[in-house]
């Protein structure tokens, strides 16, 4: 599926887990949480960098992310890490990464979760 096939709002923040509405996403949320931000030892979906997940009726899947910098070292090596990790998901077809640039990640979008691994509660 290209990116540009379907009409997506602009996003408005980090994906939320209680915005899965089916089991199938949440299966790629669990594959998410195993992507780790190499500098930051928390995954990539608590750090609040996931934006959107879109899976289309025929499990075509596409991933609207973020990174924490847009200098990040590693950018243009996340999108397969997530593709990979996304992918054996069972019912997942394809998968999709695009690197979104708005909203500009902040620490605010870090789960509670990832705050108290961090120490900044």
């Amino acid at each position: 599926m290209a990116v540009d096939a379907v009409q997506r709002s602009a996003p408005s923040g980090p994906h939320q887990q209680g915005d899965c509405p089916s089991p199938l996403e949440a299966g790629v949320v669990e594959a998410l949480r195993t992507v780790f931000d190499p500098e930051i030892p928390v995954s990539i979906y608590d750090l609040g960098l996931v934006y959107v997940i879109d899976i289309d009726e025929t499990g075509h899947t596409y991933i609207g992310m973020t990174l924490t910098a847009p200098g990040c070292p590693v950018a243009g090596e996340i999108p397969k890490w997530v593709q990979d990790a996304v992918a054996p998901v069972d019912g997942i077809k394809s998968v999709d990464v695009e690197i979104l640039w708005d909203p500009p990640w902040t620490p605010d979008n870090m789960s509670e979760a990832a705050k108290l691994d961090l120490g900044m509660f």
